[in-house]
């Protein structure tokens, strides 16, 4: 129409206005066309735009929803504004349960605040936080998770949200956990297995007890996780613990743990450690330290409280019945105490006290100066003395051996006492009696110590019993102690086993030369247990006089052999005492007590 009107104004010459205003009419309502048409094209877009983004916004929606990862929305102040259902799989807690409150709702309490407040600072400074974060959930059960903080910013760079997404790391986290504590186990066990061989080689060269107290000291301590090492032994008459060599700790630190040991009621592990023979161990907790024997487990250590130590070892030194205390070792991981193996411990414990027996019976033996200590004792506190005054005869320990089983051996002269006599008194307190010369102004007789003896109790100790003899007025023990002895302590087990003993004599003196004793040492190193045994059986037996006191084949019958074997181990070490005594002498030998 517009364009019909065109022309005839046109057509007209310029005389059609009556067209003009139809004219204008056409072309605004052409121009209205054509901007609702625009518009609807504009509008379609706008709603195909809209519609794609509402189909990003439910596809994202429904990944968020349907996601293996828990994700949550909160606001700038830590408020949660949403929560997807996978949060109620990561903490227990369901979405409507999570929303309105904070994320604090499964604080575990396993990170320090320091942790909260870095998190914090850096999400609030614009920047995104990642870490592993141990969580609590509902039931109170804890989780590891991997966790990614982002803030969410406005065009004005003001955070309007923050967006949290935890993935839940558990069982990967307890498999790297199990892996780590079998790795931590195998380095321990390593550890330990090189400070038992380091302490094996070096007792071999310790000469002394107090070398080799700080020989066990010092590679304990000086092999992680272990970090210090000390001796405790036990005060037999205040029946307190008390130290000796320690290495890694000052004297302060050891009077501190001693101090609470004696305060803790015989209830650490160093006193069960003392009265049972047994490692023990103790890890501290917690609160509670626990302690355990390899079978059950009890509270009661305060060794790790004075020095926050995590695992405290208590190793007894024990050798032959002889106590020597115990090596007890402070380790800095709770860890070790699930590693250890008692047994080995144990036998760890056995070889430094057995060290700890013979270098001081070696020291006892050789150096320049001793300890002598005199005794009084009664019928009541020595069955030799008891036999003494049942007999109403004078007493002699002659000699005191050793048999192959360990058990110890007295050979006893009495005088003007038949020998058939003697043995039927010997057999009420005595197990094992064999008479082995009668003479006329008495006999000697050969006697099983048994365990209540004080001679037993000595020589455990280390100890060498220089006379001892008895009558019916009580009987009289020197005792002779090396320089480096525990004299306390070796005083200490003679008053506990025999309350009614009496110290009346202590004085050091310097070893008097023994050319005598030394030959004789010489030729005990070279003899076997069984020569020894044929030759001093057959010498106290009479063998060698005439007419002969005790046949070969009485004294093969003693000593449980055949005849023919009993001659053989005699002739054996009659033949190495003539080789030592007409050979060139290029050495004087360690005498060396048999028992």
């Amino acid at each position: 129409m517009a364009s019909r009107q065109l022309w005839t104004l046109i057509a007209a010459g310029g005389t059609g206005f009556d067209e003009l205003p139809g004219l204008v009419v056409s072309f605004l309502a052409l121009a209205t066309v054509h901007y609702l048409s625009q518009y609807v094209e504009e509008e379609t877009r706008i709603k195909e735009e809209l519609k794609a983004a509402n189909d990003r916004l439910r596809s994202f929606r429904e990944a968020v929803e349907h996601a293996g990862h828990a994700i949550f929305l909160t606001d700038p102040d830590g408020t949660i504004e949403y929560a997807n259902p996978a949060v109620e799989d990561v903490t227990g807690y369901k979405p409507s349960e999570a929303v309105g409150e904070n994320p604090r709702l499964w604080k575990s309490g396993e990170h320090s605040d320091e942790f909260y407040e870095t998190m914090w600072k850096t999400i609030t400074s614009g920047e995104t936080w990642k870490s592993e974060i141990v969580n609590e959930r509902k039931d109170g059960t804890l989780c590891w998770v991997d966790m990614t903080i982002a803030p969410i910013a406005s065009g004005t760079g003001d955070i309007e949200q923050f967006v949290a997404v935890d993935t839940d790391v558990t069982e990967r986290k307890k498999r790297e956990l199990r892996i780590n504590k079998q790795n931590r186990r195998l380095e321990l066990l390593n550890t330990t297995n090189e400070v038992i061989r380091d302490v094996n080689r070096e007792l071999v060269q310790a000469d002394t007890p107090q070398e080799i107290e700080t020989v066990a000291c010092e590679q304990f301590a000086g092999a992680a996780p272990y970090e210090s090492a000390w001796f405790a032994t036990r005060n037999m008459v205040t029946d307190t613990v008390r130290a000796r060599t320690g290495v890694g700790l000052d004297n302060s630190d050891l009077e501190t743990i001693v101090a609470a040991i004696n305060d803790a009621d015989h209830e650490t592990v160093v006193d069960r450690a003392l009265s049972t023979n047994t490692t023990q161990i103790s890890r501290a907790t917690d609160d509670t330290p626990t302690v355990s024997d390899g079978d059950d487990t009890a509270d009661g250590c305060v060794c790790y409280t004075c020095i926050d130590a995590a695992v405290t070892i208590a190793i007894p030194l024990t050798y032959r019945d002889a106590q020597y205390g115990a090596l007890v070792v402070h380790a800095s991981e709770s860890e070790a105490a699930d590693d250890l193996e008692i047994t080995v411990l144990n036998e760890v414990g056995e070889t430094i006290a057995y060290s700890l027996n013979a270098a001081e019976s070696k020291q006892s033996l050789v150096s320049d100066r001793v300890t002598m200590l005199a005794f009084e004792l009664g019928p009541d506190d020595e069955p030799l003395v008891s036999l003494a005054t049942t007999l109403d005869s004078d007493l002699e320990l002659e000699r005191v051996s050793t048999r192959a089983d360990g058990s110890l051996v007295e050979y006893i002269r009495l005088d003007g006492v038949p020998a058939a006599t003697a043995a039927e008194s010997a057999a009420e307190t005595f197990d094992e009696i064999e008479i082995v010369q009668e003479m006329d102004d008495g006999c000697l007789i050969e006697v099983t110590a048994p365990e209540t003896s004080i001679v037993a109790t000595i020589t455990e100790y280390g100890g060498i019993v220089r006379t001892m003899t008895a009558d019916d007025q009580g009987g009289n023990l020197v005792v002779e102690l090396s320089s480096g002895a525990d004299v306390r302590a070796v005083v200490e087990a003679v008053f506990e086993r025999h309350p009614g003993v009496a110290l009346v004599g202590q004085h050091e003196q310097d070893r008097e030369p023994d050319t005598r004793g030394q030959f004789r040492a010489t030729i005990e190193e070279s003899l076997t247990e069984r020569q020894f045994e044929a030759v001093q059986m057959a010498y106290f037996g009479g063998y060698f006089e005439w007419p002969r006191n005790s046949s070969g084949e009485d004294l093969a019958e003693r000593m449980g052999v055949t005849q023919s074997t009993y001659l053989q181990h005699l002739r054996a070490g009659q033949q190495k005492f003539y080789s030592a005594f007409f050979q060139t002498d290029d050495g004087v030998g360690r005498h060396r007590m048999r028992a």
